[in-house]
């Protein structure tokens, strides 16, 4: 399976909201991912495409020295294909090509499928954000990659 990554553009927002609304219980809305596109300067966003459809996408936010992974999604029909993992490596990589030294992310407490990706990856779980997750009053775990393992 042949792969690419690319920087998300406005091209790609009705594949990526597409999958926001399958992956999610609160997906975000194009007024959401149309701000981290044109507004947010800490915003770096990537899809993945498969030929030129978009299969997954991912995104940090650069702060100083740190990446604080904000959402990665793969298409339903393009699970269990190590996408989810390939997404995390490119992040991983852009991050520190951008001179991060570390990165973060939360992690919903019940999502054994991620947790254990990011665990694969070198993220360590480091707190829990109690009811963090607005829709189910769920917990997130905070995990941490330091330093970047690329």
């Amino acid at each position: 399976m042949e792969l690419t990554f690319r920087d998300m553009t406005f091209e790609h927002l009705e594949e990526v909201l597409a999958i926001e609304q399958t992956s999610f219980p609160t997906p975000w809305s194009r007024y959401a991912f149309s701000y981290e596109l044109l507004e947010n300067e800490f915003a770096c966003y990537i899809v993945a495409l498969h030929g030129s459809r978009v299969v997954g996408y991912a995104g940090m936010w650069l702060i100083l020295d740190e990446a604080h992974v904000t959402n990665v999604a793969v298409h339903p029909a393009w699970r269990g294909q190590r996408v989810g993992r390939k997404l995390m490596k490119e992040l991983i990589r852009r991050a520190a090509l951008l001179g991060a030294v570390r990165m973060t992310l939360e992690v919903r407490a019940s999502n054994r499928v991620a947790r254990n990706l990011y665990q694969s990856l070198g993220f360590v779980e480091r707190g829990r954000r109690r009811g963090y997750y607005t829709d189910t009053r769920e917990d997130a775990l905070i995990m941490w990659m330091d330093p970047l393992i690329v």
